[in-house]
């Protein structure tokens, strides 16, 4: 089959075409990422093109934050970004030429006739559609009206129900059938009789997605396209329009749709996380990417874990046309393996957020324990010594009792060096106390945690001064209250 590289002299071009309507979500990241790994893995090129021509809602700023997170995520593009509403010119007389060859029409109906015919279509057993009342108006008559000031939207001649409704009766030529090369699920065919009259402007004067989405394709020299499969049908739109102005259509790759945690598809109108949002929480950009490059593509290996890896390793025609689900949980997964793999020196500049003065030592001590970069102030205590434990490690450590905490104390006095095995020895003969009974206040007195590093790597890094400090703080804070609570 085709794939649609030979439209551009063999170099592949894909794109990212987001509205510029608000923040880039987690559903727009896959998007991003699935074309930039396409083109990448093929030496071709990816283009950032702001569809904004609906002058209402696009917005600059959220330009600039989708710029922001994609250079953020290591999305780079390939030229400058560009915006739709500069083709304006041009998608008016795409639709002029459609308009003078019959395949476009201006519609007069208002809403509620629209919505009493998808009712009675529905009522005699058809899908609720369009019933494609003005494609009988001759284009004389449709003008008249439109200069009198009557409200239109522009629609495509595109379904074979209403050809018969046109001006004459008579029928457009073009086939019954639109057929759409997909990459994963070879010719998808659509009897036109299933399809509606799709509007391509609104009454307004705003174009849809679908008339400059295409012509802008056609025009960036677009050889593939991979979106979800809820845009089938207007992709069958799109190649029936472009055939229409002689254009060519890219190849296009329908995967299957990323739904949330309930089943319901990933949107920012639904609330859908916010790649600004899970910047500001802390996370590491390759967790996401990482997370989203596996969706629906099982054959990607654990180990690929830079981006070089992962774009050796896409294989779009392994990309499962079922719906997959978002894992809040897989990402941080990722999150968690990714701080464990870090330059400790790396870390540590992350973790100064959480934990002012934390260096390159105590990142390397605490890293393991790591799953997010707000884990690092549970081991405030490290640091110092008067952070007092919090929640499970302050009740064992008032459970153990200052007497327990002062023949620890001594214990440690009495140690030529600081050696954890010998000292914990000690404190289990000086107290009678052993296990978990023994090791948990301990814990809690040093790092003010009830888990975390080992012991012996706590000791050598708070050293003789260190963990003498905390066994006083610890001692004043259970004779304070008794051991029966926090001061």
């Amino acid at each position: 089959m085709n794939d649609g590289a030979d439209m551009n002299g063999g170099k592949v071009v894909t794109r990212f075409a987001p509205s510029p309507t608000g923040l880039l979500h987690l559903g727009n990241v896959r998007t991003a990422l699935l074309n930039w790994l396409f083109a990448r893995k093929r030496d071709g090129r990816f283009l950032l093109r702001f569809e904004d021509t609906d002058r209402d809602r696009s917005e600059r700023r959220c330009m600039e934050a989708i710029e922001r997170d994609l250079r953020w995520l290591g999305l780079d593009w390939d030229g400058e970004a560009r915006l739709q509403s500069a083709r304006a010119g041009e998608h008016a007389g795409a639709l002029e030429r459609l308009a003078e060859a019959g395949h476009a029409y201006r519609c007069f109906c208002d809403a509620s006739q629209l919505t009493l015919d998808r009712k009675l279509a529905a009522a005699r057993g058809g899908p609720p559609r369009y019933a494609g009342r003005c494609r009988r108006l001759s284009p004389g008559e449709a003008r008249r009206r439109a200069e009198g000031g009557e409200p239109f939207v522009w629609r495509l001649a595109l379904s074979l129900r209403n050809d018969g409704a046109r001006s004459g009766g008579a029928r457009e030529d073009g086939g019954d059938e639109v057929v759409v090369r997909d990459l994963l699920r070879g010719e998808v065919r659509f009897n036109r009789r299933d399809l509606d009259d799709p509007v391509v402007v609104r009454s307004d004067g705003t174009f849809t997605f679908l008339l400059p989405n295409a012509v802008d394709d056609a025009a960036d020299s677009v050889t593939h396209v991979l979106r979800g499969d809820d845009h089938l049908t207007n992709t069958a739109a799109q190649v029936w329009l472009l055939e229409r102005l002689g254009l060519p259509a890219p190849a296009y790759l329908h995967h299957g749709l990323l739904l949330d945690a309930d089943g319901g598809k990933l949107s920012k109108r639904k609330g859908g996380q916010t790649v600004a949002g899970l910047r500001e929480a802390g996370l590491l950009p390759m967790a996401l990417v990482q997370a989203m490059a596996r969706l629906g593509h099982p054959n990607m290996p654990e180990d690929a874990l830079d981006m070089a890896s992962l774009i050796h390793h896409f294989e779009p025609e392994r990309i499962s046309t079922a719906a997959v689900r978002w894992s809040d949980d897989e990402l941080w997964r990722w999150q968690a393996r990714l701080l464990r793999a870090m330059p400790a020196g790396e870390l540590a500049g992350m973790l100064a957020r959480v934990l002012p003065g934390a260096d390159a030592a105590l990142a390397s001590l605490i890293q393991p324990n790591l799953s997010r970069i707000e884990d690092a102030a549970a081991w405030a205590r490290l640091l110092r010594a008067d952070a007092p434990p919090q929640g499970e490690a302050w009740q064992a450590a008032c459970a153990a009792g200052a007497d327990f905490f002062r023949r620890a104390l001594a214990c440690w006095e009495a140690l030529a060096a600081a050696d954890w095995k010998a000292w914990a020895a000690a404190v289990r003969e000086a107290t009678g106390r052993s296990g978990k009974a023994l090791f948990l206040p301990l814990r809690a007195a040093l790092t003010g945690a009830t888990h975390g590093p080992e012991m012996s790597r706590v000791v050598d890094w708070l050293g003789r001064d260190g963990v003498r400090a905390r066994l006083a703080d610890m001692i004043e804070r259970c004779e304070q209250t008794g051991g029966e609570g926090q001061s």
